[in-house]
């Protein structure tokens, strides 16, 4: 990670040496590099990647681009294990359209992928128009089975996937997808900085799809909508462009810590992280909330309820324990107080030590 956050310095080092040179010769050959790069990585077509600063941006910009579509009555869909930035958005988008927020109550504890298509498919109505799905949700660290998802919904239901923690943790290939529109970050699991992620736009989508902040490509000269499209998004006024440039290096240098490439890497955080939850599960006495087949290289553990009068919010009290003990996880109060879920990842400076410190602290 240091590696990446020099090549990052020097990037802004250019920047600030001569702004308007780097703006007008060396900031667009860095964008497409980069588009290149990202293209290779989760199997997508270059011309239909567009950069933002995060998937909840991404989310954003989609809802933005088809707003206009909707009138009173119509529904937006998304789960019970969403995101809540992303939650908001839908709300915001349904109170200024008169669309209602659809929630899909997908069980958890789940014992099959099968439940989570089901309960989709059961909240689906005549006035569904778009949905949200996650690839891997953000609070039970489940692996959806989004291409049965987006199979089914697809093409009279637009999807949008949010794949906020897809890149590096899961292997993808989004044009074999087939969503209208997925958006992932980079800074999770390729470890590229804050404020790397990307938007795929469908080939039918790209015309409609604006960004979330409106600039100067919205009247810029152009032939084609894939040409409209990258000047809407790549240029939204003087930023630091400096962490989308870095993406290719950040690939290429996270890729190369295991000799099988990201296959190897996302293989290794994958059994590590199998190992920590069993290896937790039993330190606290209860069931694997999910298959293993649902697991990344992130995994959700349910820990005894809490007791004691609710502490209001999302997180659990727990969590300012386990911060002051040297542990960097999460511990929410999800669904709800007293009910408590504790979130571990894996990634490559992880070792099995980790997890058995942290199984010796929740046995205290």
């Amino acid at each position: 990670m240091n590696d990446v956050l020099e090549l990052q310095t020097d990037w802004r080092r250019r920047f600030e040496a001569d702004p308007s040179r780097f703006v007008w010769r060396e900031l667009q050959p860095a964008m497409d590099r980069s588009r290149e790069a990202v293209g290779e990585f989760v199997g997508a077509d270059p011309v239909s990647l567009a950069p933002v600063l995060n998937a909840t941006t991404g989310i954003a910009s989609v809802l933005q681009s088809f707003a206009p579509l909707l009138r009173p009555g119509d529904q937006l869909l998304t789960t019970a294990h969403d995101y809540n930035a992303v939650r908001q958005i839908l709300r915001f988008t349904g109170e200024r359209t008169g669309a209602d927020v659809v929630v899909a109550r997908v069980p958890f504890p789940i014992e099959s992928p099968d439940q989570v298509t089901e309960a989709v498919l059961d909240a689906v109505t005549p006035k569904t128009k778009l949905a949200v799905i996650d690839h891997v949700t953000s609070p039970t660290a489940l692996v959806f089975p989004i291409q049965d998802i987006v199979a089914a919904l697809e093409p009279d239901i637009a999807v949008v996937v949010d794949g906020a923690h897809g890149p590096g943790q899961v292997p993808l290939t989004i044009d074999d997808l087939g969503s209208s529109w997925y958006t992932g970050n980079l800074h999770k699991w390729v470890c590229a900085p804050k404020g790397a992620a990307f938007l795929h736009s469908r080939a039918d989508r790209i015309e409609m799809t604006v960004p979330a902040v409106i600039s100067h490509g919205y009247n810029a000269e152009v032939e084609a909508p894939k040409d409209r499209y990258h000047a809407l998004f790549d240029w939204l006024g003087t930023d630091d462009f400096s962490a989308w440039a870095v993406v290719p290096d950040a690939l290429r240098l996270v890729g190369g810590l295991e000799a099988g490439g990201w296959d190897a890497v996302m293989k290794r955080n994958h059994d590590l992280v199998l190992y920590g939850r069993h290896l937790i599960s039993e330190t606290v006495a209860t069931p694997l909330p999910a298959p293993d087949g649902m697991v990344g290289s992130m995994a959700s553990v349910v820990l005894p309820d809490a007791t004691g009068p609710d502490p209001g919010g999302e997180l659990s009290p727990i969590m300012d324990d386990l911060f002051d003990a040297g542990f960097s996880t999460i511990v929410m109060n999800w669904p709800r107080w007293p009910h408590q879920l504790l979130r571990i990842s894996a990634h490559l400076h992880n070792t099995a030590d980790d997890y058995s410190a942290l199984a010796a602290m929740l046995r205290t």
